[in-house]
C-alpha cells in the first residue's frame, strides 16, 4: 500500500450511495471515546476531587477565620453554591486544563499512533469531516469534564453544608436560584476560556503521532502563559495573554456582576482559538499520512 492515502474526493466519484456527510457520525466516535480508559479516568478524577476537598476541611476544620482578609476559599462551608464555587476556583488554573487537553491532544494523534488514521481516510472519510467528528466530541467531552465537577461538588456541599445562599467573601449573598444561575455562567466562561488550550492541542494533534506530546505541548504552553502573566513587567501586553483573564468569572458572583472582563477574556480567547482550529484544518488537508 502506497504510504500516501488516496484523494477521498476521487472515490467519491465512484462509490455508489456515498454521502460524505455521513462518513464518521459524531453518534459513532462519541461512543468510541466514552469507552476509552482516558476518558474514564479523567472522570472519576474531576467526580473525586469535591470528595477530597470535603476530606480536607473536615480534617483541617473551618476555613473560615484563620486572618483578617476572608477570600472565596474562607466561605467554602457556608453552602453547597460556596463549596461548588470553591472547586471551580481551585480546579480553573490547571486541573481543568487537562481533559481539554486531553480530549483535544489526543484525538487524532492517537488514530496516527494506531496506524489507524490511514484506514479511517482509506473508507473513505473526508478529511474535513474526520477533524470536525473529531473536534465536535473532544469539545464536548471537555465540556461535559467542567460540568461534572460543579454538579458533583454542589450535590456534595448541599449534602454537607445545606442549601443556602452564595456567601460573597466582599460582602453580601446571592440566594440559591441566582447562585445556580451565575454558576452556569461561570461554567460556560471558563470553557470559553479553554479554548485556546483545546486549538493548541487540536493543532498539534495534527503535526504529531505521538498523543503524549500534544497533549504535554499544550498543557506546557498554558504553563507558560501563566508564568508570563505573572511577570508584571511586561504590563499591559499581559492583555494579549489568555491566562491574564482565566479568573475573570470572579466577577461573575458579585452582588452587582461586572462582565467587561470576562468579554474582553472570551474575545481573546476565541480569537486565539480560531486561528488555531483554521491551522490545523489547513495542515491536515495539505499532509501526507503515513501512519
Amino acid at each position: 500500500m502506497s504510504d500516501t492515502v488516496l484523494d477521498d474526493t476521487a472515490l467519491a466519484g465512484t462509490a455508489p450511495g456515498y454521502r460524505a456527510g455521513r462518513t464518521l457520525p459524531l453518534r459513532v466516535e462519541l461512543v468510541r471515546q466514552l469507552k476509552r480508559r482516558r476518558t474514564l479516568v479523567m472522570g472519576a478524577v474531576l467526580a473525586l476531587l469535591p470528595f477530597v476537598l470535603l476530606v480536607a476541611f473536615a480534617v483541617g476544620g473551618d476555613p473560615g477565620g484563620r486572618n483578617s482578609q476572608v477570600t472565596l476559599m474562607d466561605t467554602a462551608t457556608a453552602s453547597g453554591a460556596n463549596f461548588a464555587a470553591v472547586n471551580l476556583f481551585v480546579s480553573a488554573g490547571f486541573l481543568l486544563v487537562v481533559p481539554v487537553a486531553l480530549f483535544c491532544g489526543d484525538t487524532v494523534a492517537s488514530e496516527a499512533g494506531w496506524s489507524s488514521l490511514r484506514y479511517l481516510l482509506a473508507a473513505p472519510v473526508p478529511r474535513a469531516r474526520l477533524l470536525w467528528s473529531k473536534l465536535v466530541v473532544a469539545l464536548g467531552l471537555s465540556l461535559a469534564a467542567m460540568v461534572l465537577l460543579p454538579v458533583v461538588a454542589l450535590a456534595v456541599g448541599t449534602a454537607a453544608y445545606g442549601w443556602g445562599p452564595l456567601e460573597i467573601p466582599t460582602g453580601g449573598a446571592l440566594d440559591p436560584g441566582a447562585a445556580a444561575g451565575r454558576l452556569v455562567v461561570v461554567v460556560a466562561y471558563v470553557f470559553v476560556s479553554q479554548l485556546v488550550t483545546a486549538g493548541l492541542a487540536f493543532w498539534l494533534s495534527t503535526r504529531t503521532d505521538a498523543p503524549l506530546g500534544a497533549v504535554g505541548g499544550a498543557v506546557g504552553l498554558t504553563i507558560v502563559g501563566n508564568v508570563l502573566d505573572a511577570v508584571t513587567a511586561l504590563g499591559h501586553w499581559r492583555d494579549f495573554l489568555p491566562a491574564h483573564w482565566q479568573f475573570a468569572w470572579v466577577d461573575a458572583v458579585q452582588p452587582h456582576p461586572e462582565f467587561s472582563g470576562m468579554v474582553q477574556g472570551a474575545a481573546i480567547s476565541v480569537t486565539y482559538a480560531l486561528v488555531l482550529f483554521a491551522l490545523a484544518f489547513r495542515g491536515f488537508a495539505r499532509k501526507d499520512i503515513t501512519s
